[in-house]
């Protein structure tokens, strides 16, 4: 029996050789399926998301709560980020989380948007610090890779997809719904 490695065996298929029958890798990755509970966070100043997701092996995840953050207009900074703070907190209160997963800034264009953006998401990472609890950061392309399969999703794909992964009969609203794709993709990519 041949033993090649994985990156041997795909040289040789994408360049059109066959791979020797029975050729076994060097290297096999086995990964253990994410086992526990993941809040996700969608931040944002004015409208933050979060969605608290249980998985166990062998069973489909399991939501368990979700929640938008409404922070009005009229709420100046210093209370936005209070609020959000609060909020985060009250989820990682004594819910037996394991981790916090988190969607990175997106690319823009405003600086002042990017400073919004990165309070928002220091708000909810200091709530979840103070319980010391993990926290690992996705860009948002992977989000929808892992949840969809595709990089370039639209956000209703994503939402859509959501529900169907979660079986949930209610639609999100938007922002949970990226919360929720935050937490899964944590749990679908997470390696110990």
């Amino acid at each position: 029996m041949a033993r090649m490695s994985v990156r041997q065996m795909w040289k040789a298929k994408l360049e059109g050789r066959s791979v020797p029958a029975g050729a076994t890798p060097l290297l096999t990755l086995q990964r253990t399926p994410f086992s526990g509970r993941v809040l996700g966070v969608d931040p944002s100043l004015r409208g933050t998301g979060l969605a608290l997701i249980e998985f166990q092996p062998g069973r489909q995840p399991v939501l368990l709560r979700c929640q938008t953050v409404k922070v009005p207009a009229r709420v100046p900074l210093a209370g936005a980020l209070a609020e959000i703070h609060r909020a985060v907190t009250a989820f990682v209160s004594g819910t037996g989380i394991r981790h916090v997963a988190l969607e990175q800034t997106i690319y823009v264009q405003n600086v002042r948007t990017a400073q919004i953006l990165g309070a928002a998401r220091g708000a909810a990472i200091a709530a979840a610090a103070l319980h010391e609890l993990p926290v690992f950061e996705y860009p948002p392309l992977r989000v929808k890779q892992a949840v969809v399969g595709a990089g370039h999703a639209s956000k209703e794909q994503v939402a859509r997809t959501v529900m169907s992964l979660l079986g949930h009969g209610r639609p999100l609203a938007a922002d949970e719904a990226d919360a929720a794709g935050v937490a899964l993709c944590h749990a679908f990519t997470w390696r110990e």
